[in-house]
């Protein structure tokens, strides 16, 4: 979050407390968050992308982010030149070959220059190695003034160019969409040193209930979110982004006061700029430690989860969980940082380690960057591959608080408060984190947090929790691409509390609530999709009296 929201979340507590906590607080929400790149090799993945809040590729579970640009798919010549038969060591073409890698030295496919002794080859990687073995006699016999190669090779050339005619036009054709896409990528690139992308959200969305905790008096909005992003890398293993963003959101939008009066229905895509462009994100990563770590500098739109993978499959602002708490798990938003650092670390091919840090306050030298007088956090996670389709996740985190307020903006408002300690605090959270690919298209996830803050100058302590469980199909009615996921879960709620009276107003939780929401990513193709969703929230902030709140949203993003 920049400055001017931090001020306004602080003139929004003053305003409240003088009405004795009557009403939730009114505070503004930045969800621009990533999650780093996870690393499925011992060398780290800096990849370019636009968007790293991107729903993860369900095939790989230790990749959230497939960027895989290959774009040409075999062509059904290629599928019949398989079905050709193989090439064996005894087929005089092998021979052949052989002899002119043996006279010529031209054959570069594999690691030993040679066609990996007499095995049997298909006809098209016979091809392959063919036209390689052409390139280099065409480049010596230019150099050569045509003096190089013997006749009764050319003879053979000619032989061996005919029986594979077909297999070698298929390569110059495959060639050639190359170089074309390469030259139109050449020509519509924004610099030879950068990549420019950006996102942009489109989104009605109309709530009902609510009343209370709020006045249960809501008009459908039409919101917008458009992020545009630059990023550039210098050694091919570092990665520079800058990201500028902005909204139309005005205030809390639904969780106002004056409306739903609850944090439990903030959206996902909610970034509070109020049409102002801004800067959201600044960030410097770089391999390192023999290629098995990524370090992250992020002074701008820093937080827990920029380093500590949150291991949910709807972590996307513009194609995964409509709501802000069924995105991530709360933990990896105490504090409300600004600014940080980390290193995601490859222990194994199964085991990661990643630690980061933040402050909420960085830019200012009277609360400080580090351990001084403004929040700050660290947290620390052990990532688990314990088979190729389940990945789990152990987190730890520490942060203080000037005011013992956790700043996730989920859930209850005193869970969100600590019981509104209101005083200096340190917060203590455990969570873990499992997502379980039972079939290549069901995905079944799930998480969990508890949370205990410690009051530095009493006894004072509060508890929370919160949970969920997800199960997400792809490619259902048979349209790869498209997701369909339910969810289901407790956002955070206040379990205990002692020595002090935690909160008046009849605040105090009585009920439990419960969160539902279900949305159908539906993609239209690589750049756009359509998100229809909807939850529910029973019982906001854990009270009896409180109404049902029901917010349902139609998200059209385009990626570009």
């Amino acid at each position: 979050m920049g400055r001017r929201l931090i001020q306004l979340i602080a003139i929004s507590e003053k305003r409240q407390r003088q009405r004795l906590r009557s009403s939730i607080l009114a505070l503004s929400v930045l969800i621009l968050a990533i999650s780093p790149s996870l690393v499925k090799a011992e060398q780290p993945q800096v990849n370019v992308i636009v968007s790293e809040n991107s729903q993860p590729a369900t095939d790989e579970p230790l990749s959230p982010e497939n960027n895989d640009l290959t774009t040409d798919p075999p062509s059904e010549q290629i599928n019949d030149v398989s079905k050709l038969t193989d090439v064996t060591s005894q087929d005089w073409a092998y021979e052949a070959l052989r002899n002119l890698v043996k006279h010529y030295n031209c054959v570069y496919s594999y690691p030993d220059k040679t066609l990996k002794g007499d095995r049997t080859i298909s006809r098209y990687e016979f091809a392959r190695n063919l036209q390689i073995c052409l390139d280099k006699i065409q480049e010596l016999n230019t150099a050569s003034n045509g003096d190089s190669v013997k006749k009764d090779d050319l003879t053979t050339i000619e032989k061996l160019k005919n029986e594979f005619s077909t297999e070698l036009s298929i390569l110059h054709q495959r060639i050639n969409k190359l170089d074309d896409r390469i030259t139109a990528l050449e020509k519509g690139q924004f610099s030879t040193s950068a990549l420019l992308g950006g996102e942009v959200i489109f989104a009605p969305a109309q709530a009902f209930g609510g009343g209370p905790p709020g006045t249960g008096q809501s008009q459908p909005v039409f919101n917008y979110l458009a992020r545009l992003q630059l990023v550039s890398s210098f050694t091919g293993k570092d990665r520079l982004r800058v990201e500028l963003s902005t909204d139309n959101f005005s205030g809390l939008g639904f969780a106002a006061p004056n409306v739903l009066n609850t944090y439990t229905s903030l959206l996902s895509y909610q970034g509070g700029y109020n049409s102002s462009l801004q800067l959201s994100n600044l960030e410097y990563r770089f391999a390192g430690l023999a290629n098995r770590a990524v370090f992250t500098i992020k002074p701008v739109g820093f937080t827990l989860s920029s380093v500590l993978s949150p291991n949910s499959p709807y972590f996307d602002l513009g194609r995964g969980a409509i709501s802000r708490f069924a995105e991530v798990n709360p933990i990896f938003q105490i504090g409300a940082l600004d600014s940080g650092v980390g290193i995601d670390y490859l222990l194994n091919k199964r085991t990661r380690l990643q630690i980061a840090y933040g402050a909420r306050t960085g830019n200012d030298p009277e609360l400080g960057a580090v351990l001084g007088k403004g929040a700050y956090a660290t947290g620390i996670q052990l990532l688990y591959l314990p088979g190729n389709d389940v990945i789990t996740g152990f987190t730890y985190v520490y942060s203080f608080s000037p005011d013992g307020r956790l700043d996730t903006f989920t859930g209850s408002a005193i869970a969100d408060a600590s019981g509104f300690i209101n005083q200096p605090a340190d917060i203590h959270a455990l969570g873990g984190t499992l997502r379980w690919r039972i079939t290549p298209k069901l995905t079944f996830a799930t998480w969990g947090g508890v949370t205990a803050t410690y009051a530095d100058l009493t006894n004072a302590v509060a508890v929370s929790s919160n949970y969920i469980f997800s199960l997400g199909l792809s490619d259902p009615f048979g349209r790869k691409g498209d997701v369909l996921a339910v969810l289901f879960g407790q956002e955070p709620t206040l379990i205990n509390v002692g020595q002090y009276v935690a909160a008046n107003g009849g605040l105090l939780a009585n009920a439990s609530s419960y969160h539902i929401e279900t949305f159908y990513n539906l993609n239209v193709n690589d750049h756009i999709s359509i998100t229809p969703g909807f939850f529910l929230v029973t019982h906001p902030g854990n009270i009896e009296d409180n109404n049902t709140i029901y917010v349902g949203v139609l998200r059209t993003t385009f990626r570009f």
